[in-house]
């Protein structure tokens, strides 16, 4: 039986970011987990929710008796709560109210370990008040008798973290950038896979215990040399970037906050932390914890490789987007989706649908699938020329006309990829839902995932021509199979 196997830690923020891919990660190294959540709800529909070793209780770290109650049996506890999101400056406030409350809990309770996750950078004038409130909370828990460690990093590089998608969805966006001075400041990523080997490791590390441990990748870099890898990772242009001394931070969350999906709410405290350097004072955590650190460049592609398709399989080692991320995490997806009810059993609406392209072609509006291809094959697409191997059968990985199969659930889904030329990837799936022997709903959706704002552009330009397209081709498959 392993040293784990006996132990069981409490996890609080287990709704959040980190928190979300912890969990896993723990069970998957043997602990007994114990998550505390003010809406225990919204962790039901995570993959690991039904974990034989998994307790998730209801309870608010603010209220110490749930606290002491959830502490009980528990020999660690990871704290991993903050309130970045809260009104105004009103944060610094709650998240020092939520940690008096913890260490108080704690100093009463049988724990032998309280793990924080905070950040980078150097006490001073200019430390920003996030970073701040974040060192504020790491002197908090310090007061209690339980021995506390600490992991201080500064941008973590995943899909859903804050800081990587604004960074993202700016340099998507924004072939020119007039950017505050910041951008010249030095930082040191990490990748969250890497994070989450610190913090499920120093747990059976007994130096860690009572000690502060900067993380970071090997790389020590600007915010603008940042977003140049983000760029080159995209496939976009060099982005042109014009540090100027005019932008406050306010300016520029409102100005992330109106660009980006990210909240200016959110926006406001990244903005004012990337002004403060962010870089190790030494590298004791990985002499402590070894472990492959990935590059800033590694990281980047790791955490948008998965992001090309949507209903991906999760990886919980990769850094990819996960259920339970932001909603603007993963990138910007646009959707057309309709559905219909068909008096039709299922197997025959799907043969139905898979005799979709070629010779059948798309049941309506085939003047503009025609010119699309056209317009394709002169960019150098294959167009509508490749036709369809078998009128009706189809099999995973085969072209039609310009799509390509991905997706291929006899009597339930059809997934077709676009291999036209686009500035995006563009995907066309049919679900379907028996209703009863006689009657079945058909789901259509079109997604497109832009690149950069040309892509976007491209997007609000052929809108117009959607409710003709779609709708035809919703109307067709009804008709037909019925």
């Amino acid at each position: 039986m392993s040293e784990t196997a006996n132990r069981t830690v409490l996890v609080t923020g287990a709704t959040g970011y980190i928190g979300g891919r912890l969990v896993p990660k723990l069970l998957e190294a043997g602990y007994r987990v114990r998550c505390l959540a003010r809406r225990p709800e919204k962790l039901s529909d995570r993959p690991w929710s039904d974990h034989p070793d998994l307790e998730i209780v209801a309870g608010d770290v603010l209220d110490q008796a749930e606290l002491v109650e959830a502490m009980k049996g528990c020999d660690a506890a990871y704290y991993l709560v903050h309130s970045m999101i809260a009104a105004g400056r009103e944060y610094a406030e709650r998240d020092r109210a939520l940690a008096v409350s913890f260490a108080r809990a704690s100093s009463g309770s049988e724990l032998n370990r309280i793990v924080y996750l905070g950040g980078l950078g150097e006490l001073g004038e200019d430390l920003s008040m996030h970073l701040r409130s974040r060192r504020e909370v790491e002197e908090i828990l310090g007061t209690s008798r339980v021995p506390l460690t600490t992991l201080r990093a500064a941008m973590i590089i995943g899909s859903g973290s804050a800081s990587f998608e604004t960074l993202r969805y700016l340099v998507e966006r924004l072939p020119v950038m007039v950017t505050p001075r910041w951008v010249k400041t030095e930082t040191q990523p990490i990748a969250v896979r890497n994070v989450l080997h610190y913090l499920v490791e120093c747990l059976s590390v007994s130096e860690t215990a009572g000690q502060t441990l900067d993380i970071g990748c090997e790389d020590v870099m600007t915010y603008q040399q940042l977003m140049q890898i983000m760029a080159e990772e995209l496939g976009l242009r060099k982005r042109l970037i014009v540090p100027v001394p005019v932008l406050t931070p306010r300016l520029s969350s409102l100005w992330i906050g109106l660009v980006t999906p990210v909240s200016s709410q959110i926006a406001r405290p990244l903005a004012e932390g990337l002004r403060n350097r962010t870089v190790c004072r030494n590298m004791r955590a990985s002499e402590l914890m070894p472990q492959r650190l990935l590059s800033a460049h590694e990281a980047i592609s790791a955490a948008l490789q998965n992001l090309g398709s949507a209903g991906i399989e999760t990886n919980w080692s990769m850094a990819g987007e996960m259920p339970g991320d932001p909603e603007w995490s993963g990138g910007t997806v646009f959707l057309d989706e309709r559905e219909c009810v068909i008096d039709a059993p299922a197997d025959q609406v799907f043969r139905t649908v898979c005799r979709i392209g070629g010779e059948s072609g798309y049941w309506g509006g085939d003047f503009l699938w025609r010119l699309r291809g056209l317009m394709d094959q002169m960019v150098g697409g294959p167009g509508l020329r490749r036709g369809r191997r078998h009128p009706e059968d189809l099999h995973y990985g085969e072209a039609i006309d310009f799509w390509r199969v991905t997706g291929l659930e006899q009597g339930e889904r059809l997934l077709l990829r676009a291999e036209m030329k686009l500035p995006g990837v563009a995907e066309l799936e049919f679900r379907l839902e028996p209703i009863d022997s006689q009657q079945t709903r058909l789901i259509q959706t079109a997604r497109f995932r832009p690149l950069g704002l040309f892509g976007i552009a491209y997007w609000y330009a052929v809108v117009p021509l959607h409710h003709f397209v779609f709708q035809y081709l919703l109307n067709g498959i009804r008709r037909e199979a019925e």
